[in-house]
């Protein structure tokens, strides 16, 4: 079971620069389909991928879905050569992207978020709007069935004002 709780305020914690996207960022926005891991964006600057590292160190993260025992490295320069990694940890499930398809990368995705707190940590999550639109560029099946609950979402906001 994935303590999303743990995983935001280690991110938080460490500072981080991330956005929530995805099933937990949907949540925050009020769907109700459960989710089984963190999925993040992250600013793939020198200085924030030492806090990740940091952040998630005490934590063990290892690839989810690789066979035991295979050599991983949670390191600086493993996030330098990688872009998205789904991992396993201690505290959960956490999918680190460096971007998503349909939003880019970190710096992209800024301006189309909205600052939340979640189990007490502020963070940025992607507005409803553009997590609509990622989900539909991803045209996976699952992101396909919960369109329709985040367009229902965004009309009741609409009705309800700003």
């Amino acid at each position: 079971m994935t303590d999303f709780a743990g995983l935001l305020k280690a991110l938080g914690g460490a500072g981080v620069e991330f956005v929530l996207v995805g099933g937990a960022a949907a949540a925050a926005h009020g769907s109700s389909r459960l989710t089984l891991d963190l999925d993040v964006v992250y600013a793939r600057n020198p200085e924030n991928l030492h806090r990740l590292v940091s952040a998630l160190a005490q934590h063990n993260p290892y690839l989810r879905g690789a066979p035991p025992g295979l050599p991983f490295r949670w390191n600086v320069a493993t996030l330098e050569n990688g872009l998205n990694f789904t991992l396993i940890t201690s505290i959960g499930a956490i999918d680190l992207l460096g971007e998503i398809t349909g939003g880019g990368p970190y710096e992209s995705l800024l301006p189309d978020t909205v600052v939340i707190t979640v189990y007490g940590v502020q963070c940025r999550c992607l507005s409803l709007r553009r997590l609509i639109a990622t989900k539909r560029a991803a045209g996976r099946p699952r992101d396909l069935e919960v369109i329709a609950e985040l367009e229902a979402i965004l009309e009741e906001e609409g009705e309800r004002g700003p």
